[in-house]
């Protein structure tokens, strides 16, 4: 019924660029809030964006600052996550979630989604 398809991510170099996609199936998009997350080998999992379609919010992480940014396509039902300025430590496995919102979005560790895509790999290096 509910799916989340992360794609875009691959292998780039330094100071390059990718834009990740999460396509939502089976949700009323304007409904949706939506995270995205990364986890780098050894290291937690972290929501670095977040996006409601419900207010067009947004929140984010010190590390995504003036580098990342978050846009949503209601035509598509998909989000992206335009990445600039690509460092090593960008280096992770990217996910995205998915929770009914009325209320907003939060990268508040506390808070987790109900739904999750299967994530993509993203690899910065020369």
């Amino acid at each position: 019924q509910v799916q989340l398809v992360e794609s875009g991510g691959g292998l780039v170099q330094p100071g390059g660029s990718l834009r990740l996609s999460c396509a939502t199936s089976g949700f009323t998009f304007d409904r949706l809030a939506i995270g995205w997350y990364r986890q780098a080998p050894g290291k937690e999992r972290e929501q670095i964006y977040c996006i409601c379609n419900c207010d067009g919010s947004t929140h984010f992480v010190d590390s995504a600052k003036g580098r990342y940014t978050i846009s949503s396509d209601n035509a598509k039902n998909t989000v992206y996550l335009q990445m600039n300025n690509l460092k090593p430590e960008d280096t992770a496995v990217y996910y995205c979630a998915a929770s009914v919102s009325d209320w907003g979005c939060t990268v508040d560790p506390r808070f987790e989604y109900d739904y999750w895509g299967q994530g993509t790999q993203v690899t910065v290096s020369s």
